[in-house]
């Protein structure tokens, strides 16, 4: 099938120092510029971010500091890639939310016009979350083939969620689990243990305030902290425990944060 274009259409897709659109930086881009003719064009370049890239970071795309020391700098090529993707839409997969911020804050830094207002944007992921539901009814009718009749019946829901577990489970067992990057992460079985390990969430508190990293430290995931080690950032500056402690946050994020910072002084 040829998708049908009056002006080219570049896929992209960005690998990068972490996920904070003003503090991160790009270290891998590629583009594939699909002409309206069907022909294509690639470009692809690794790129020397300036900054460390964390080593959790790392574990996820198995990019290092020394893969890209001697690469360009994204200012170096910014005009180049501009040059490419100039008068062409976008398409990627989950690039509205990430990946289209990131790329223009980088262009932003560098000092490189790169007008995206004027480009349409194909996002493939919000087209797969519209086409493909991923609701209990969704889950119920693709695991168990029903039709859940009275959703939003707590009963009805609860029941239904059981035959969905019990399906999966039985669908899946003794099935190797990667996660979407294609690592493995784990062996789906009939144990509440390994389900645990498979679903569990990596958040520390229940709104996310908090997150526990590759590496097991637990980070801030929000405002001029995030990304950054909790007891780190306590050590560091006293006073956003008691900023936080003051500051309109759920009690379970607070409970979580004296948690974390009791953990210390006993060790």
């Amino acid at each position: 099938m040829k998708l049908n274009l009056k002006i080219p259409l570049c896929f992209f897709d960005l690998e990068t120092t972490g996920t904070n659109i003003s503090q991160d930086r790009i270290i891998e881009i590629a583009v594939i510029k699909l002409l309206p003719s069907g022909e294509s064009m690639e470009k692809h370049t690794r790129i020397n971010p300036t900054i460390p890239i964390p080593p959790d970071t790392s574990a996820i795309h198995g990019i290092r500091d020394e893969d890209v020391r001697d690469k360009p700098t994204f200012r170096e090529v910014a005009r180049d890639y501009a040059r490419f993707m100039e008068g062409a839409d976008l398409a990627g997969f989950n690039i509205l939310k990430f990946d289209v911020p990131m790329l223009v804050e980088e262009f932003l830094r560098a000092d490189v016009e790169f007008d995206y207002s004027r480009k349409r944007i194909i996002d493939s992921q919000r087209i797969y979350h519209l086409m493909e539901k991923r609701n209990l009814s969704a889950a119920y009718r693709f695991y168990c083939q029903k039709e859940l009749t009275n959703s939003h019946s707590a009963l009805a829901d609860t029941r239904a969620s059981l035959e969905v577990l019990l399906a999966q489970v039985s669908r899946y067992e003794n099935q190797t689990v990667t996660d979407g990057r294609g690592a493995e992460i784990g062996t789906m079985r009939n144990d509440m243990d390994a389900l645990n390990e498979l679903a569990a969430s990596d958040l520390v508190d229940l709104a996310g305030r908090m997150v526990r990293a590759h590496s097991g430290e637990i980070i801030f995931n929000f405002g001029k902290h995030k990304g950054k080690k909790v007891l780190a950032v306590l050590k560091d500056e006293p006073s956003y425990y008691d900023w936080m402690m003051n500051g309109d946050f759920p009690l379970d994020t607070k409970r979580k944060l004296t948690e974390v910072k009791l953990s210390a002084l006993k060790n």
